[in-house]
């Protein structure tokens, strides 16, 4: 079952996909989760998913370091 989720805060366009182990969370091109890899501010890194909570939780985290707001 496939997840798919998009918000507009202000100029920043936030998506959450979700289908079973694929996913890809965005915010803007500032932070963006995909597929086992995870970019901030355009530096790739691998990502190793864990579950959707702390997938959620990394995700907010990083959002926020990089200067973002998801409230």
């Amino acid at each position: 079952m496939a997840f798919a989720e998009t918000v507009v805060l202000g100029h920043i366009v936030v998506r959450v996909e979700l289908d079973g182990e694929s996913y890809r969370l965005s915010y803007g091109e500032l932070v963006v989760y995909e597929d086992g890899r995870r970019r901030i501010r355009g530096r790739s890194a691998p990502y190793a998913f864990r579950s959707v909570e702390q997938l959620r939780y990394d995700f907010e985290r990083d959002v926020e370091a990089a200067g973002g707001r998801l409230a």
